[in-house]
């Protein structure tokens, strides 16, 4: 492993466990949703202002009018899945909430079908089924006495509306080859902000320091930080090595939820997670079925930077 890989999975796996505290970070704020992904977008802005302008990505040419209109499109997208996922929590746990999220990757799948004219393959076909078990297993698991039924599915809902609008800014963002990633990232977290800012809550603002300190995290951390080594990585390594390191995010979130909340996943829940977790990692490997129970890896796979976390 030569340094420069090396270098690339640090920071791939420092990006990916920072990902999957966002949701301990987003409860123990005690704010509004809305409000947390508003001063989140507030707060990610002035740190990725910070980190354009040191890239030098501030200067005039770099967008053309087309391209800051699909980066605002793309902004809209995000924020939306920002806003629906961390509703989620408090409905469903970090835990499931996360682990529905990863079945995103099929959804993007079928929108490009839609709408790029993408083909969908018998290997795709077959994951997308392992990937649709694991979500009735954790639909039919609910055994959390402290949530109605409602409100688990409802959480669970939210989970997949949130899947579906990260799809549709990855397919907008694949429209946007070639223009620095760091700007698409303050493009969206501006438009965040511009777009919450009628209806984020200032009267009165979060009295506690723990609230502050969580917003405040979210935004320099979890948005800032978390964007440049997550770039930096995915320029370094290999895409396969990309798409395996990703998955320490749900994990990361599964655990985290466990020893901050104490929520453990059943048996059939846990059986649910790794069907989803393992669907999305054939799919995005490119692993396919040959022989008896052979998983091949094929060459050329794909992986969508993701911008959640």
């Amino acid at each position: 492993m030569n340094a420069s890989i090396r270098r690339g999975s640090l920071e791939m796996v420092v990006a990916m466990l920072i990902s999957g505290t966002i949701g301990w970070f987003v409860l123990v704020s005690g704010q509004p949703v809305l409000d947390v992904v508003f001063w989140r977008c507030v707060f990610g802005a002035l740190t990725l202002l910070v980190v354009c302008a040191v890239f030098g990505l501030l200067r005039p040419g770099i967008l053309n009018r087309t391209t800051f209109a699909l980066a605002v499109l793309s902004g809209v997208a995000i924020v939306g899945n920002w806003l629906l996922l961390f509703a989620s929590y408090s409905r469903a746990s970090i835990a499931i909430g996360t682990a529905v999220y990863n079945v995103q990757p099929f959804m993007l799948v079928g929108l490009a079908a839609l709408f790029l004219g993408e083909k969908i393959t018998a290997p795709k076909l077959l994951w997308l089924g392992v990937s649709f078990t694991g979500m009735l297993a954790i639909v039919s698991a609910h055994t959390d006495q402290s949530q109605t039924g409602d409100t688990y599915l409802s959480g669970i809902a939210l989970a997949l509306g949130a899947a579906f609008l990260y799809a549709v800014a990855a397919l907008i963002i694949k429209r946007l080859t070639g223009t620095p990633p760091h700007l698409i990232a303050l493009i969206q977290v501006c438009t965040g902000a511009l777009m919450l800012a009628p209806f984020a809550d200032f009267s009165p603002l979060p009295q506690q320091a723990t609230a502050w300190g969580s917003l405040l995290t979210l935004g320099l951390v979890h948005t800032g930080f978390m964007y440049v080594l997550l770039y930096g990585a995915i320029q370094k390594l290999p895409t396969a090595l990309t798409g395996a390191l990703s998955f320490i995010y749900p994990i990361a979130a599964i655990f985290v939820d466990w020893l901050a909340f104490g929520h453990r996943l059943s048996f059939v829940q846990w059986l649910g997670v790794l069907a989803i977790l393992l669907a999305a990692a054939g799919m995005q490997q490119g692993w396919k079925w040959k022989g008896r129970a052979k998983i091949h890896v094929m060459n050329g796979s794909h992986h969508e930077t993701k911008f959640q976390k």
